[in-house]
């Protein structure tokens, strides 16, 4: 069987790659893995908007009921608000079915321990080898596990949210809410929060989470920004951990810019924990830049939230996250969210009183391109083989020398190889890019 967690758990095409079959054997499999012998497990399970989230939170549950677990379904939330649940309201572990940015056919399975924390690498590899063994449930059938429902729990989550901002009157905001998880928890915040924040992109069907909206397609929002004369635009994606803001000129405010304006923000208090702020290998070079001025010290982990988490559990550093948008605030969540990040940046915005702009000019973005090209996952392995693949990467590292960099690998939640080229010279690293990809394309890409 092929490796089924990435990155960010597991993902594939509903009714393609992730059938209500396997999710089935991912309940029945995490039941017995995460077991404790001295009580019964109770598991939360929430998910997005997506059409095909609530068959298989069904699936799900029923392979955690057939396998001793009772479970709790909170139904559309948040990815971080299953996460902040599990650990404030003693579950034992709590699963998330969300797909995050992608598109409405893909879906997800994300999966959380008692602390709220991902589940590191060991234990999903446990995962998968009961999902391969698939045994039939061996416990008696008075011990099945008992499933229902209680949707108000998310409201212990949207009130911790609100008591982490300020109020706020003299901005004006508008969110895109990506048709996702947020747009059953965002208006509750924002309303109590500011005044007559507008919210776009706030009516799911099923098929339209991050259609043309959200933090990956930011059109709509900067063209609302810059027509509407509005302050500033937040954007989360489809299950609300990851959020990026636009200015008032319609300028994206990327998750390197955040980490820049919270770390300088916390500095200037004296409580940048370490004097650390935690990204990874794909942060711009103008974020490292920025900390080398401001005498702050720069980690960079592997891609994916869960390494920048577990390099701030493991040195006890309070703020870190990735260019995406997700931001992990450590005093505060276990994982990245979105809309604590939005609250965040408020709270700062008002305190300095300053515009988001202005705010962001503390740093200076290098020129970046990027490219995704489409493999089957199965080829992913040739990227490191592959002669021609590997003989034009060295190449062009060799020409672009120390003025940027050059990072190709491959996705850890979707059928990519990403391409990503920083540097001065924006037609050079442009012609680069290019050269790159083609070669992937012809010897792996999908034709």
């Amino acid at each position: 069987m092929s490796k089924l967690f990435g990155t960010d758990g597991i993902r594939g095409i509903a009714n393609v790659e992730l059938t209500t079959n396997l999710a089935l054997k991912v309940g029945k499999a995490c039941a017995k893995v995460l077991k404790d012998e001295d009580k019964k497990l109770h598991i939360l399970i929430g998910c997005d908007t997506r059409i095909s989230s609530s068959m298989l939170v069904s699936a799900i549950a029923s392979g955690l009921a057939a396998n001793g677990c009772d479970v709790t379904n909170v139904g559309v939330v948040p990815t971080p608000c299953v996460s902040y649940l599990v650990k404030n309201s003693m579950f034992d572990a709590g699963i998330m079915v969300s797909a995050s940015h992608n598109s409405f056919e893909f879906n997800g399975i994300k999966i959380f321990d008692k602390n709220g924390l991902k589940l590191p690498d060991l234990i999903e590899e446990e995962i998968e080898k009961e999902i391969e063994k698939d045994e039939t449930p061996l416990i008696k059938y008075e011990e099945i596990g008992i499933i229902k429902d209680d949707f108000t729990l998310k409201d212990k989550y949207i009130s911790y949210l609100i008591n982490t901002g300020n109020k706020i009157d003299n901005l004006k905001v508008v969110f895109d809410l990506a048709n996702g998880s947020s747009s059953v928890t965002a208006p509750e915040i924002f309303n109590k929060v500011l005044k007559n924040p507008v919210f776009l992109s706030s009516k799911p069907n099923g098929i339209n989470i991050n259609d043309n909206c959200g933090s990956t397609h930011l059109d709509n929002l900067i063209n609302y920004v810059k027509k509407n004369k509005f302050d500033l635009g937040i954007a989360f994606d489809g299950d609300a951990d990851r959020c990026l803001f636009v200015d008032e000129d319609g300028n994206i405010i990327d998750g390197d810019y955040i980490l820049a304006i919270v770390a300088l923000n916390l500095k200037k208090k004296n409580k940048l924990k370490n004097n650390t702020l935690v990204g990874t290998i794909l942060s711009n070079l103008g974020l490292i830049k920025f900390c080398n001025e401001n005498d702050i010290n720069f980690s960079a982990t592997k891609v994916g939230d869960r390494y920048v988490l577990e390099e701030m559990l493991l040195k006890d550093y309070i703020i870190g996250g990735e260019q995406s948008g997700h931001i992990i605030f450590k005093e505060l969540a276990t994982t990245g969210d979105g809309e604590l990040t939005a609250l965040q940046i408020l709270n700062i915005i008002n305190e300095e009183n300053k515009s988001l702009k202005e705010c962001s000019k503390i740093m200076k973005k290098y020129p970046q391109v990027s490219k995704n090209i489409k493999v089957k996952n199965e080829d992913k392995k040739e990227l490191f083989t592959n002669d021609e693949i590997n003989n034009i990467i060295n190449k062009s590292k060799d020409i672009l020398k120390d003025t940027g960099r050059i990072i190709v690998r491959p996705s850890g939640t979707e059928p990519l190889i990403r391409v990503m080229i920083e540097g001065n010279d924006l037609d050079l690293i442009n012609q680069l890019l290019n050269d790159i990809a083609h070669v992937i394309e012809n010897k792996i890409g999908i034709k």
